[in-house]
């Protein structure tokens, strides 16, 4: 299953490619990945990863870091690819598909003759942090890359991924309260059927998986004990939109980037929904209360999602 997903940035070349012919389209991305396959051993692997959390505002540092004036964008840039999903979907493509889509050392290296500084280059997937195999297929390829996430209180995080995942019909179930019962039932087995066969795609897994998702410590625990607490930073999300300077300071004082002011961007993904039942969110902020304590002291964090 091929499942390379776009940033969504408003463009002319946007506008200009919806166009043109869905066939002519199609034929342009295959030619362009397979120059990219041809050319893998010319091109880098990423320096970072941002891998999630979903809904958790890993596009908008996507977008901050991608606008940075030395961060290189993926292959091709006109395409503004957001993540190849290779680690958590498409792995069986291999690794000269990966590199097929960053860009060449010598592209990199002129950029590094002319700014004096040498571009760094990465990727966002938001599946990546919850997906049981990733951490361990990350650190066999890239076992020195910086790695970021960003944490949203898990009551909204869940709310505002079932309104998503409704609004791309990845989700039939007609309420919130619904998708959370069935949640269980869906996700049993998921993760052993994932584990056993690398192959194996789990729809359940990445479209409905709700509460699982929110439950940070435990999807955190195998990236900091492959890792270390060194090579990755960790941002609540409403650190971010607190205080949007310092928040992106910090992500570019981790990665070693040159601090510049944060680009001005519009609101991406923001969804108009109904306001969660009450009884809905008490029930939720009390399930996830021991989990956000363990959270708090295991990394040193002081976020309060029990208001």
């Amino acid at each position: 299953m091929n499942a390379v997903r776009h940033v969504e940035v408003p463009s002319t070349l946007r506008s200009v490619k919806r166009r043109l012919p869905r066939s002519l389209k199609q034929a342009a991305r295959s030619a362009v990945r397979e120059y990219g396959v041809r050319t893998a051993g010319r091109r880098v692997l990423p320096d970072f990863l941002v891998i999630g959390v979903k809904r958790g505002g890993t596009t908008s540092v996507w977008n901050w870091l991608v606008r940075h004036p030395h961060v290189a964008p993926m292959f091709p840039a006109t395409q503004q690819i957001k993540s190849p999903h290779f680690f958590d979907i498409n792995y069986a493509e291999g690794l000269d598909w990966y590199r097929s889509h960053f860009p060449t050392r010598a592209a990199l290296v002129r950029t590094w003759r002319r700014t004096g500084f040498r571009p760094l280059t990465g990727e966002a997937s938001p599946y990546y942090v919850f997906h049981p195999l990733v951490a361990e297929r990350v650190a066999a390829v890239m076992p020195k890359v910086k790695l970021i996430v960003t944490l949203r209180h898990p009551v909204d995080r869940a709310y505002s991924n079932y309104w998503e995942r409704r609004g791309s019909h990845a989700e039939t179930l007609p309420t919130f309260e619904a998708a959370i019962e069935a949640e269980e039932g869906r996700l049993a087995g998921e993760a052993e059927r994932i584990a056993a066969d690398p192959h194996y795609y789990s729809p359940h897994h990445d479209s409905h998986s709700y509460l699982a998702r929110g439950r940070y410590l435990e999807h955190l625990s195998p990236w900091r004990r492959i890792f270390g607490d060194d090579q990755l930073l960790v941002l609540p999300f409403e650190a971010i939109t607190r205080d949007t300077n310092r928040a992106y300071r910090r992500i570019q004082e981790f990665l070693g980037l040159p601090v510049v002011d944060p680009p001005a961007l519009p609101h991406h993904n923001k969804l108009p929904v109904p306001p969660m039942k009450k009884a809905t969110r008490e029930y939720l902020v009390a399930y996830y209360r021991l989990w956000n304590e363990a959270l708090n002291a295991e990394l040193g964090l002081d976020v309060d999602w029990d208001r």
